[in-house]
């Protein structure tokens, strides 16, 4: 069965990370390649740049990776935004949220590696994955 993983920002940012214990599972994982979206790329610039204190040219190396090693990301889109407000009613999850969700099932992924919703929920047919999680 081939699966398609999805990226959550915060997987991302442990991947570029120095001093974290979740940085080589996270790397692995995205070494191995997977799906996220514009906005995903885009909180990991503003993470980076003003909580993490990361240069520019570090911001755009680490892009350049992620270019490299994942799929074109997905594009903000009226139709992933009116799916975005379909799960947050339905799940009530922020809205936010809902559009990495929305982004996941518009790529057709099955995993979406995140922190930030239970893991082994499944929405829709995809089943959320905390990577990091020990149970």
């Amino acid at each position: 069965m081939n699966v398609k993983r999805f990226f959550d920002t915060n997987v991302l940012i442990y991947a570029f990370a120095t001093d974290d214990p979740r940085n080589e599972l996270a790397e692995d994982l995205v070494a191995e390649g997977g799906t996220v979206s514009i906005q995903v790329l885009s909180e990991f610039v503003n993470v980076s740049r003003h909580k993490l204190g990361r240069a520019w040219s570090e911001i755009r190396d680490e892009l350049s990776v992620m270019k490299t090693l994942l799929d074109a990301p997905i594009p903000m889109t009226a139709e992933v935004h009116g799916g975005a407000v379909d799960i947050a009613e339905r799940y009530g999850f922020h809205f936010y949220d809902s559009l990495i969700v929305a982004a996941a099932l518009q790529a057709k992924c099955s995993i979406l590696y995140t922190e930030d919703f239970q893991h082994g929920q499944k929405i829709e047919g995809l089943t959320i994955r905390n990577p990091f999680s020990v149970t």
